[in-house]
């Protein structure tokens, strides 16, 4: 197994945005940044939508419940990639994708009146959305009165 260590000339840069240097540790032999990149995938599609509730206090049970029901309900969807809850303390996550931007919106369209009720139990702390930018735009105008955040796809691996 090789692991990827890339440095940027700004030993401070989380997220280098100039030249760096990459090496794969373990590798004797040099890899030229050409064949690393095509070993990365090229943008796809893929739209994730990262919803976080916090149940109200007594209603983390029902909300549990509820999450079985939107299950239920999304397993049909041609376009769910896939679709999953977490629970951390008293937060729950849903974790979630869609082969594109027309396929989030019509998950969202089917589990509205699930959401409502969800909403009923629960706060919606935080919501974000990511993918390219091109089926970003597809939401941002349907889903305009959301308080939530947009990040754009950058780089990334798919097998």
């Amino acid at each position: 197994m090789y692991v990827l260590w890339m440095r940027s000339r700004n030993e401070n840069d989380v997220f280098p945005s100039g030249p760096v240097s990459v090496r794969l540790l373990g590798n004797p032999h040099p890899v030229k940044l050409r064949q690393l990149h095509s070993r990365m995938s090229t943008t796809s599609k893929l739209v994730s939508i990262h919803p976080y509730f916090r149940p109200h206090p007594g209603n983390l049970d029902a909300f549990k419940v509820l999450a079985h029901r939107f299950v239920e309900r999304t397993s049909s969807e041609p376009g769910a990639v896939y679709y999953e809850f977490t629970i951390n303390g008293g937060d729950v996550f849903c974790r979630e994708a869609y082969v594109n931007g027309e396929a989030a919106l019509a998950h969202l369209d089917n589990v509205a009146a699930l959401l409502a009720e969800a909403l009923t139990l629960a706060e919606l702390v935080r919501l974000e959305f990511h993918g390219p930018a091109s089926e970003l735009d597809k939401l941002r105008g349907p889903l305009s009165d959301l308080k939530a955040q947009w990040f754009v796809w950058e780089c990334g691996i798919n097998r």
